[in-house]
């Protein structure tokens, strides 16, 4: 086994008789890689320029993101194989360069070999001497960030047009640094990031990471940024400058494999020119002959041929790119469609301009018309703006009426603020001076009209909810559309907020009537009212179900009750006898002692009736009283009652009288019996309400504004000195008008551009197959330039095979 096939190396051979080819120069009659994709992104990316900041469309690009004098600059020139950047030992790049390379026919297929570029902000200029370009570059970014070192985020857009590049589009951005310098800021290093990330966030961008090879990889700022966006390198390729430069028994090898920080789309090793050789004029050429041989005279890199080169490093963004465009192509049309029907819909929205009085009148008329459609459509639930999240227009003036006020009413007792002594004390002051034998009317009738009155603000407060959500419909109503014309805005708030408050008065004052008809004629006839028999059944149900019986002994007949007894007794002590004076004399009315009592028989003690019997006990003992006070002088006899009889007094009675904390059977009866009045009633007037409150809304408010909406508009507004104050535009509609008019027009272009282009994977991959033809029979073949032997290319093959990505490669 030979050394070579033991270290996998082969030892460098001669270089090839042909000639050092240009970094993309092709011989072959066969299309270039790419010739369609990326000339259409291209296409797309000056469209979109013409919007600037403004364009929300993310087009596919590869961004060079590197520290300070990385050598990205250096790589560029070398891919476009011409040096037209500026250089310098401080930072170059101040501005954002978008470098689109387009692929022209050389003269041996029939095009010429004239190279020059191109500026957007110098159309139809072109400068085929390529040190006028650098100057460009250099005023264009002094004229905006001055001299010194600052740095803009407005963007250089650079065209350069050759046989010899291939079609590629790169933006080089500025080297990350970490002092400032001149007038830069302090913040220089965060403002710099910040600019790099709202590149490289998004996912249509390509990052090319350049990191030097005598710095340590695995601090590279590229890579450390690219890392953020892109955790696991899906989208990064590295690229490692400056291998010659590296200390001595160093090299690169582990690099490029990706065995340090792997990136799925791996590296490419290059070798740039030094500032020597830019201050000897050394041109990018002869800079590519002298990668070539540097290559080829150090074996650690042998092997390595799909890795090492900027020919290679051209090819592998190439195709990246196409690849990568191809992926991305169906979902930008699809974006760029739906930008395009926004933007229309909201252009549209602005309306055109009007100078004539009759063109102004038929635009008035023409919103009021939309305006009352909009408003009847949002109650009607026939709106095309129908949310799907909430309710909206009439539903919720449905769910006012069944949820918030029918189901309030329904939750609400009758007898809640009413207690057994509240109904109690209506019933006895409904009988007057003397006892009912049957629950009165009266005090039923008073109590309903109270419950029925509490009906009235609830009601009220149904109407005001209902009038709060026309206004909110109102407003709600072509938003978009009368932005445009704020006076007629307020003007139309004002004119329907009035005719709104104005339909709002008969609502309550219907609401009022309705509540004093129910009031003014208790229907106790009504066929659900529950009746006098049916309360009196249910309530004597209810009190004999309440009580709890308690057993008691019964007594013996031969035996005296005790409670009769001492009721006796209690009676005969309480009777009185009320004398009152006139004309000086005492009535013959008395009472007797209470030894006169005591010695009546028993069986006179049980007689308890009221009157002159109950008073004078006994008929003898009554014949004798009256004949000794008969038989004795006028004066004598008064003596002698006044020695026998003692005056009783009454108490005061209280400024408030309350009945009795205890109530008899009866009392509870006709409580129950009120009660289930009160609760009947109640129903049948509440169904009453919540069938008539919302007719009588929707009457005079709701459907009377649908029909009468128009015709105030009419009258109000449509007037022909009010047509040019109600229709005058602010400055930032118009403003606005024709931002959207230039971003319609791009996103048409754009949408055209993208039509020429089929989006077919077939028709792509059979370009990238005719392609790849065009590779391995040109001179980017790097195989012929750095491998000497066919075991290396097989070895070069294995090694790539290792490495492949999502995008072939």
């Amino acid at each position: 086994m030979t050394i070579e096939e033991v270290s996998g190396e082969t030892p460098p051979s001669t270089p090839p008789s042909s000639s050092t080819p240009s970094p993309s120069s092709s011989t072959t009659n066969a299309a270039p890689l790419g010739s369609s994709v990326i000339p259409i992104v291209n296409k797309l990316q000056d469209i979109f320029a013409q919007l600037g900041s403004q364009s929300t469309i993310a087009l596919p690009q590869v961004v060079v993101v590197g520290s300070q004098s990385s050598g990205k600059s250096s790589v560029l020139e070398a891919l476009v194989g011409r040096d037209f950047l500026p250089r310098g030992n401080d930072i170059c790049t101040r501005r954002p360069l978008v470098l689109q390379l387009l692929q022209t026919k050389s003269r041996a297929n029939g095009g010429s070999d004239d190279e020059w570029g191109e500026f957007r902000h110098l159309p139809e200029t072109r400068f085929y001497d390529f040190s006028e370009i650098r100057r460009e570059i250099e005023a264009e970014t002094n004229r905006l960030v001055g001299e010194n070192k600052g740095v803009a985020d407005t963007q250089i857009r650079l065209k350069i047009s050759s046989p010899n590049v291939l079609n590629i589009t790169l933006v080089d951005l500025p080297g990350i640094t970490k002092v400032p310098v001149g007038d830069q800021p302090s913040d220089i290093e965060a403002r710099i990031r910040t600019m790099i990330l709202s590149y490289i966030k998004q996912d249509t961008c390509l990052i090319l990471a350049v990191t030097p090879a005598n710095t340590d990889l695995a601090n590279s700022d590229a890579l450390q940024i690219a890392s953020i966006v892109d955790p696991d390198g899906h989208r990064t390729i590295g690229v490692i400058t400056k291998l010659d430069i590296m200390d001595k028994g160093t090299d690169a090898r582990k690099l490029l494999l990706g065995n340090v920080v792997p990136l799925r789309l791996g590296y490419v090793g290059v070798v740039n020119r030094c500032q020597e050789d830019i201050l000897l004029n050394r041109t990018v050429k002869e800079a590519l002959l002298a990668e070539e041989k540097f290559f080829r005279s150090h074996p650690v890199y042998h092997g390595l041929a799909d890795r090492l080169g900027v020919p290679q490093l051209a090819k592998k963004l190439n195709q990246i790119l196409v690849q990568h465009i191809k992926v991305l192509l169906p979902d930008l049309k699809s974006r760029i469609s739906n930008a395009l029907v926004a933007t229309a819909k909201e252009h549209q929205s602005y309306g055109e301009l009007t100078e004539s009085r009759a063109g102004q009148g038929a635009l008035l008329l023409n919103f009021l018309s939309k305006y009352c459609e909009a408003y009847s459509s949002l109650l009607e639930g026939k709106s095309e703006e129908m949310s799907t999240s909430e309710l909206s227009g009439g539903a919720r003036i449905h769910y006012i009426f069944q949820s918030i006020f029918v189901k309030s009413l329904e939750e609400v007792d009758p007898c809640e603020d009413l207690t057994d002594d509240d109904i109690r004390t209506a019933i006895q002051n409904a009988t007057g001076p003397r006892s009912a034998l049957f629950v009165p009317d009266v005090p039923f009738e008073v109590l309903v009209r109270r419950q029925i009155s509490r009906l009235l603000d609830p009601s009220l407060q149904c109407a005001r909810f209902i009038f709060e959500e026309l206004i909110k419909i109102s407003h709600r109503c072509m938003m978009n559309e009368l932005q445009r014309f704020p006076v007629l805005r307020k003007r139309m708030d004002e004119v329907i907020g009035d005719f709104l408050r104005e339909g709002l008065e008969p609502s309550e004052a219907m609401i009022g009537d309705i509540i004093d008809m129910e009031m003014d004629y208790i229907n106790t006839s009504h066929p659900n009212f529950i009746g006098g028999t049916k309360a009196v059944e249910a309530a004597m149900h209810q009190v004999k179900s309440s009580r709890i019986p308690h057993p008691v002994a019964r007594p013996k007949q031969d035996t005296v009750e005790p409670d009769r007894t001492s009721s006796s007794t209690s009676q005969v002590k309480s009777r009185s006898f009320l004398g009152r004076q006139a004309n000086g004399i005492v009535t013959d009315q008395g009472v007797v002692s209470a030894d006169a009592e005591k010695a009546q028989p028993a069986a006179n003690a049980s007689d308890t009736r009221w009157g002159i019997p109950s008073i004078f006990r006994g008929g003898d003992t009554r014949a004798v009283t009256k004949d000794s006070l008969l038989n004795k002088p006028f004066s004598e006899a008064v003596e002698d009652m006044s020695h026998n009889l003692s005056m009783i007094y009454l108490k005061e009675p209280p400024a408030v009288l309350r009945p009795t904390e205890t109530h008899s059977e009866q009392e509870a009866v006709e409580i129950q019996i009120t009660k289930l009045l009160l609760r009947s009633y109640y129903d049948i007037v509440r169904k009453n309400i919540e069938d008539s409150v919302p007719k009588a809304i929707m009457h005079f408010l709701v459907n009377h504004t649908k029909r009468e909406l128009h015709n105030v508009f009419i009258k109000k507004l449509y007037r022909e000195n009010l047509f040019e104050e109600m229709l005058q535009e602010p400055d930032e509609i118009a403003v606005k008008r024709k931002r959207t008019q230039e971003t319609l027009h791009v996103l048409q272009q754009a949408y055209r551009t993208l039509d020429e282009l089929p989006l077919e994977a077939d028709s792509v991959s059979a370009g990238m197959s005719k392609h790849q033809e065009l590779l391995t029979s040109s001179k980017y073949s790097t195989s012929s330039s750095y491998s000497a032997s066919p075991s290396t290319t097989r070895r070069s093959r294995r090694a790539g095979d290792q490495h492949q990505n999502g995008y072939g490669f």
